[in-house]
């Protein structure tokens, strides 16, 4: 089905316009699906991003500073988030060793454990996985890149 159909529109200013809805339209529908797949285990997306975060940074912890910096959505109270994720002791606080006015975070055994079970069935939320080859993907890519260039320099 096109967007033509999904939206109920079949006139669009330009195909620029009708690209950025279309594009709206998708992310709203990934997130869904994200949203739809974390919550069978007990996360939400931007918990989900700060503990793929921080398994990447392991065994190094971070700053929530930079926690902030690498955030998909940079609007999320990242304080927060940590503070729910040690709640469910996915993660661990605590007092940054070079600058005692910083807190670091690192992801502990129950969270890197966690992850790797939601690893099992990401590919159910991988964008295309089903439907786009590799190159096809490769090249959305580096077409969303170019996009998001446009949208940044204003």
């Amino acid at each position: 089905m096109g967007i033509e159909q999904d939206v109920q529109q079949t006139k669009f200013k330009n195909e620029h316009q009708k690209a950025s809805i279309n594009l709206l339209y998708t992310v709203s529908c990934l997130t869904n699906r994200h949203h739809q797949v974390l919550k069978t285990f007990g996360l939400t997306g931007p918990q989900f991003n700060i503990m793929r975060i921080l398994r990447g940074q392991h065994p190094k912890a971070t700053t929530v500073n930079d926690l902030i910096d690498r955030m998909i959505d940079k609007a999320s109270n990242a304080s927060r988030i940590v503070e729910k994720l040690r709640a469910k002791k996915l993660v661990e606080r605590s007092v940054c060793a070079n600058d005692r006015r910083a807190v670091d975070v690192s992801i502990t055994d129950l969270g890197l454990e966690l992850l790797k079970k939601i690893d099992v069935i990401e590919h159910e939320f991988f964008f295309g996985s089903k439907t786009l080859t590799e190159e096809e993907a490769q090249l959305l890519n580096s077409l969303l890149d170019k996009g998001r260039a446009s949208i940044t320099q204003l």
